[in-house]
Parts: structure tokens; sequence; C-alpha cells
């Protein structure tokens, strides 16, 4: 197991490595000039842009920079903002707690509905519940993101008026001093109405967020489940006698969810994708939008930092999964 875990580990520096080539070259490939947008372009001389790109470090050469990206790195140094002048580490720590609360509740929505949609499905197999719940989870799979968010939000916020379209709270609540988990702020405020307002905000984007990854675990369970429901042990458990439920919720869904596991895992990476999208459509002040308005910015520092500790995230989250996988089935370890 040692021996598994360290090959893991090592897998990682080369990875961390093309990352980082990757984040800092991928910002200055974006056109537009960062010193203009920082500067603004009325009243900036040439000697003033000169001046300000050689404090920035933009005229020295690329491999120079990136030295200097990657050793700041190392040592725990993201970078200053170009447009607010705060650290980037600590910029992308206060919003992320956004982005966690939206991915986890994202995260149990699809789970939760997810695994008995594609264990039911499986079961039924052929049924009119097997045909409309895969043909759903399709369709869901391959609607994009940005159109099924303003269409939620057409329906539930402008006609329907159910749910708020933007935000994480009513502006008519205020935290000082928060964790930055809105519905544990709302919730330890003692303020009435702050718990269901946070709730209220937090429905839509969850849903727009966790619809690919809750089609994506629905066909997995149902295509794992399938698996082992032809496997002989199962079928010495029901030609005993066992009671169905049994059948299913021991022997076949335990064995079945090994691979739904790793799913699952992998669905953080396409959470912090769809996250980008939700978190802008629904004005959510997250990483996503962070990363968005950064973008538009040219704020080199931040766009860098953000996609590093983002890939950072999804690896450590994959490397968890794949040790999960590894205690769970002992013959991965020996691979």
């Amino acid at each position: 197991m040692i021996r598994f875990f360290l090959g893991k580990i090592l897998w990682l520096i080369p990875t961390l490595i093309g990352i980082t080539i990757v984040a800092f070259g991928f910002v200055r490939v974006l056109p537009g000039d960062p010193v203009l947008l920082m500067a603004g372009e009325r009243g900036l001389t040439p000697e003033r842009h000169a001046e300000l790109t050689h404090q920035l470090g933009f005229d020295r050469p690329i491999w120079v920079q990136y030295s200097d990206f990657l050793w700041k790195v190392l040592h725990g140094d993201l970078g200053d903002s170009l447009v607010t002048h705060k650290p980037v580490l600590h910029e992308f720590l206060t919003l992320f707690p956004a982005t966690v609360e939206l991915g986890l509740f994202a995260m149990v929505l699809a789970v939760v509905i997810g695994v008995p949609v594609g264990v039911l499905a499986a079961i039924k197999r052929g049924s009119w519940f097997d045909q409309i719940s895969m043909g759903t989870a399709l369709v869901g799979y391959s609607m994009p993101i940005f159109w099924w968010g303003l269409l939620l939000i057409i329906l539930f916020s402008g006609i329907l008026k159910w749910t708020p379209v933007s935000g994480r709270i009513s502006l008519i609540y205020y935290f000082p001093n928060g964790t930055g988990f809105m519905l544990w702020d709302a919730l330890m405020s003692g303020q009435k109405g702050a718990l269901t307002s946070a709730l209220s905000h937090l429905i839509l984007p969850s849903i727009v967020l966790a619809t690919i990854p809750l089609a994506v675990i629905a066909r997995q369970t149902r295509s794992a489940m399938l698996e082992v429901l032809g496997e002989d042990y199962v079928r010495t458990a029901r030609a005993k006698g066992m009671p169905p439920r049994r059948v299913v919720g021991v022997h076949a869904l335990r064995n079945a969810m090994i691979p739904v596991i790793t799913t699952i895992g992998l669905q953080v990476g396409m959470l912090m994708a769809g996250a980008i999208l939700t978190e802008t459509i629904f004005s959510w002040p997250g990483i996503g939008k962070w990363m968005v308005d950064s973008i538009s910015r040219r704020d080199y520092p931040s766009v860098q930092g953000g996609l590093l500790m983002i890939a950072v995230i999804v690896m450590v989250v994959n490397l968890i999964v794949d040790l999960l996988y590894g205690l769970i089935n002992p013959r991965i370890r020996h691979r």
C-alpha cells in the first residue's frame, strides 16, 4: 500500500510542473496589454508605459519571468493582483468557500438523485422508467450550461418568481467576520429569514451545476449495476431466497459503487469547470466568476494563481479517490 501511495504522489510532481507551464503561458497568449488595462489608456505616456512594464517585469525574457513565477510558487507566493494589489492567494481563499458551498451542494444533489435513478434503471432494465431516465440523463449531459441556466432563470425567477436571480443572499442580511460559507453563517447569525434566503439563492445554481454530474453518475451507476447483477454471487443470493432489497442493497450495490465512487471523484474537475459558467450566469461571488473577471482584465497573477490552485485541488481530490479505490479494491494496488 505504501508503494502504491508513493507512486501516486510521485506522479504529481511532473503534473504540477506541466500545470505551471500551462498557467504561465495561457495568460500570455491572450490579446491585450495588462499595463494599459491596469493604468488606463488616457494619460499613459510611452515613458510611463515603459516604466510600468519594467516594474512589473514584463520586459524581461520569458524564461526569466517563468523562473521567477515558479520560484515564488515553491515558496507559497502566487503574487499580487494587478487590479486590487492584494495577494492572489488571499483573494482565492476568500472566495473559495463560496465555490465549495456551491460545488458540495451540487454534488450532493447529483449523488442523491443520480445513484437511486441508476439503480432503479438497472433493476427495471428495458422498462419505460429505464428509457425515460437514461434519455433524460443523455439530454442533461448534452445541454449547454449557459443555456440551461438562463432557461431556469427565465422560468423560476422571471415567470414564477420563486427564486432570486443572482447573489448568495438578500442584501438586507450581513454577517461580519463570517466563515464564507453562507448557509452556516446564516444559520449561526440567528437572523430571521437569513437561512431561507441563502437556500433560495443556492437552489438554481446548484441545479445547473449538478445537471452534468447527475447524468454521468446515473448512467455509470446503471452500467455498474447491470454488470454486477449478472454475477454468479448475485444469482446465488437470489437462489437462496434472499429478499430482493437485500440482494440489491447489500450484494449488488456495494460492489457496483466501486466505479461509481471513481466517477464521483472525477466529476470534481467537471464541477470546477462548470462553476466558471454557473457563477458568471448567477453572479455567484466565487472562484469561477473571479477567474472570468481576471481574464477579462488581463490580471496575469490572478489567472496564473487561480489556474494553479484549481488544478492542485482537482489533483488532490483525484489522488484521494485513487487511494480510496486502492483500499476498496486491493487488486488495483498491485497493477
